[in-house]
């Protein structure tokens, strides 16, 4: 009986390709490449009209914004220097009304003004759905960031709070679940505000640079949270072959984060954060909280069988309800 993609998940799917590509090419989000003497990253993402965007939730702007959030964040989470620029493969049905493709590049061109990079290329097509498939392109910088370079007793940093972009979905969809009077009006705004113009966590990254302690070499991990802060740390600890101990009462939540297991569990798999999972260490991880307001130590990193563990010595368990899948 032959497979589909649905039964096999996306991990394994990568997992799959992997002997189609040089040993570590797909270890991280993005490709690395060494032309002329210049070290470059390589990141491509796609968008799916009814999968990642919907009109229900997000102006076409909203998507031509995030389109180019959501690959530099992958550039970020692996180090960049420059951006350079990026390319768009549209495809979209041909009844799409011009107005809603004009709005998603303004959208892009907005981001690009915000973050850096240029609008260098790309394709378009006919087909049944909106697609946009994004590939950005930048220069590695000082620090180059690989999921595979945590190590036992490094501390674990996100670079700010988590479940936002998930509770702005919740909210632009009208889920009864945000009929809480516990949701403030400050938080709502916020929330919908993160989930339809993300930031990349560039100025995390810069901080990270700047705060390093001079004693320390130039290594660290690292990745973004776009599909989760539980899925963030399961690459690193796959990886890198760790075991990550996170301690509940530091979850990366909002001041105004509302209390209970239904907001955790957004919080650890909302995904859409676009924030940096760090593992680092010690010294450098503290020099980073007081150098960056927004971030936490969420826990430490051992050796042992990549799993992701409470403080009290229970295996966290993904969410496979809540968390986000690609098949």
């Amino acid at each position: 009986m032959l497979e589909s993609l649905d039964q096999i998940g996306e991990r394994e799917i990568l997992n799959r390709l992997k002997k189609f590509m040089p040993v570590g090419q797909i270890e991280d989000d993005t490709a690395q490449l060494n032309p002329f003497g210049k070290e470059i990253l390589i990141n491509t993402d796609v968008l799916v009209d009814g999968v990642h965007f919907s009109n229900e939730t997000t102006s076409a702007e909203d998507i031509g914004w995030r389109a180019v959030a959501t690959n530099i964040s992958d550039l970020a989470a692996s180090g960049v220097d420059q951006i350079l620029g990026i390319t768009v493969g549209l495809i979209a049905p041909p009844k799409t009304n011009w107005a809603w493709v004009n709005g998603v590049y303004k959208g892009i061109n907005k981001a690009l003004e915000k973050f850096g990079g240029k609008l260098i290329g790309g394709d378009c097509s006919c087909g049944n759905q909106k697609v946009l498939a994004i590939t950005a392109i930048g220069t590695v910088g000082q620090l180059r960031l690989h999921r595979g370079n945590a190590l036992d007793g490094d501390f674990l940093v996100a670079s700010g709070p988590h479940g936002l972009s998930r509770l702005g979905l919740a909210l632009l969809l009208n889920d009864p679940l945000t009929k809480n009077n516990e949701i403030t009006y400050h938080l709502k705004s916020k929330a919908i505000q993160t989930h339809q113009r993300p930031i990349p966590p560039l100025k995390a990254l810069q901080a990270l640079l700047n705060c390093k302690p001079k004693d320390l070499p130039w290594r660290a991990a690292g990745t973004d949270s776009s599909d989760g802060l539980l899925e963030a740390l399961h690459n690193l600890c796959s990886s890198s072959n760790c075991q990550a101990i996170i301690d509940p009462k530091n979850l990366p939540k909002d001041k105004n984060w509302p209390i209970g297991s239904q907001w955790d569990s957004w919080c650890l798999n909302g995904g859409e954060d676009f924030e940096l999972i760090l593992s680092l260490p010690p010294s450098w991880a503290q020099s980073l909280v007081k150098t960056l307001p927004s971030s936490q130590i969420i826990g430490i990193m051992q050796s042992g069988s990549p799993k992701i563990i409470w403080k009290d010595g229970k295996e966290i368990e993904k969410n496979h309800l809540l968390e986000f899948k690609h098949f």
